[in-house]
């Protein structure tokens, strides 16, 4: 890949409506018949969990070409701990730009900012064959469950990486998913049609 003339820094006011483009673009009928990804961007802002200082666009010669953005969650540990880790997403590069490997730089050097900002480790949903590549490992296998799932249970596309080595030693327990994820889709149908016409289509693969 190419890093030629990418820049990576914080999102301002100015960058919302062409931010909240580019997340619709990137995840349009992707894992649903059109996409509420857009709107989950829009919500989060003004979550009290959202963290400002981790709402990145990727720009190539002045051109947005990628957003990622992170909020605080934690881990309810079992010995009665909550453990503060965060997470992020949506991560979004524009269509014609993915597979070139713009998602994992982004990622990877958003990761580091949230080091340096005190994260000690990151849990997210997401796919291994992706997020393995940046050292996500699949959060069951160190005894963090996914909330609503059964003790005993494997979910493998929930993942977590330690920001800090060692910061999870010892612990067990839940996490919990930031609410401001969890958007109104009525209200995410009604902020759409903000947005040019797009057609929502049924596709293979989508898991909604």
């Amino acid at each position: 890949m190419n890093q030629d003339n990418i820049v990576i820094r914080q999102e301002i006011p100015s960058d919302y409506a062409a931010v909240e483009h580019l997340t619709r673009e990137a995840f349009w009928n992707v894992y649903r018949p059109g996409c509420l990804e857009h709107y989950v961007v829009h919500v989060l802002r003004h979550d009290p969990a959202f963290v400002p200082e981790l709402d990145l666009v990727m720009e190539r010669e002045g051109e947005l070409i990628g957003h990622v953005l992170y909020t605080r969650s934690f881990i309810t540990a079992n010995d009665g701990r909550r453990i503060p880790t965060m997470t992020f997403g949506p991560i979004s590069i524009r269509p014609d730009l993915q597979r070139q490997g713009l998602g994992k730089y982004l990622l990877d050097r958003s990761m580091e900012q949230a080091a340096e900002l005190g994260a000690g480790a990151l849990c997210i949903e997401g796919n291994l064959d992706f997020y393995g590549k940046s050292g996500f490992v699949v959060a069951g296998t160190r005894g963090i469950r996914y909330h609503g799932e059964p003790e005993q249970e494997i979910v493998p596309y929930f993942l977590l990486k330690e920001l800090r080595p060692g910061f999870l030693d010892g612990v067990t327990g839940v996490y919990h998913t930031p609410q401001g994820y969890y958007v109104d889709e009525a209200a995410a149908e009604a902020f759409d049609r903000d947005f040019p016409p797009k057609e929502k289509k049924r596709l293979p693969g989508q898991l909604f």
